[in-house]
């Protein structure tokens, strides 16, 4: 049976390069479960793979949308789980990898059939999101789906403001939409998650933020500075420098909480993966180990 091999991890923890070895290693490619390298003008700020890193695997998913395209989590399902089959027509084992808690769902579990949400509701709930902010928007959704308010993570815009167009544009609370069932799939799934102790993480997550600067992450939020409103630029790394370039914060004081924000995320993504009983973990430079484990767990594959 076909094997997507599923390489998870905190942001910084080193997912890329050893994607890059095990694609090498199964003579494969790799499908990115990253939602915000899917921009193609957010390379420095997304860590997206380099043009060498491209040349070495062919990447899915990865710079194909601009700033103002729409796009979901569900859509991310619709498209990976029609591009799969024909993957795996000509490789055996497909690599997926990434950060994106939700988009790795997506593809490894489904995610409940939620109506896509027309033009007209997103740019009535953008306006009033800038227009009066979230706090009012999350009174709302208290008082129309009061049973996901009192799970959602309130400082999150995305996920209230989509709440609320499911709301606006069907008459039924989102909860009434969320199953949470898990969907079969055609193919197996091996699925190895990457850790770090919490200090060695947070100082690879420092540093990886200070190169960015170095690579230009400043100049790179600058040109997308126009479009500060779309969902795509609510990303760490780029709302920090948004503080800076309007005059709120200082350039160092912006940097530093580009690191602290990261630090944050990289806490959730691991309280997320961790629920999940099936990924076995290990520590990005146990690759032996990891060799002889997926040698026990797709055996005819050198």
């Amino acid at each position: 049976m076909s094997v997507l091999l599923v390489l998870i991890g905190p942001t910084g923890v080193g997912k890329t390069e050893l994607s890059l070895r095990l694609a090498e290693r199964y003579h494969t490619c790799i499908v990115s479960a990253d939602s915000r390298q899917l921009y193609a003008d957010l390379k420095i700020g997304t860590a997206a793979p380099t043009p060498g890193q491209l040349a070495r695997v062919k990447h899915y998913f990865v710079g194909t949308l601009g700033l103002t395209d729409y796009y979901s989590a569900a859509r991310y399902e619709e498209e990976v789980m029609r591009l799969l089959p024909q993957l795996f027509a000509r490789h055996s084992t497909v690599v997926l990898t990434g950060g994106s808690m939700m988009y790795v769902d997506a593809v490894c579990k489904g995610i409940d059939d939620i109506p896509t949400v027309d033009a007209e509701t997103r740019q009535l709930l953008l306006h009033r999101y800038e227009t009066e902010g979230l706090e009012r928007l999350c009174a709302e959704l208290k008082l129309l789906d009061p049973a996901y308010y009192a799970e959602v993570d309130r400082k999150n815009p995305k996920r209230v403001i989509h709440a609320l167009e499911i709301c606006y544009m069907t008459g039924r609370t989102y909860t009434s939409f969320r199953t949470r069932s898990t969907k079969q799939r055609p193919f197996r799934m091996v699925k190895i998650g990457l850790t770090r102790d919490r200090e060695e993480l947070y100082r690879r997550i420092n540093q990886r933020v200070d190169q960015m600067m170095a690579d230009g992450l400043l100049e790179e939020a600058r040109s997308v500075y126009p479009y500060r409103s779309l969902n795509a630029l609510n990303t760490v790394g780029y709302k920090e420098l948004f503080k800076y370039l309007d005059g709120e914060w200082t350039l160092d004081f912006a940097v530093e909480k580009i690191k602290q924000n990261t630090r944050i995320y990289s806490r959730k993504q691991m309280t997320w993966f961790r629920r999940d009983a099936d990924i076995r973990w290990f520590h990005p430079e146990q690759e032996a180990e990891i060799a002889s484990y997926l040698d026990s767990v797709i055996p005819d594959e050198k």
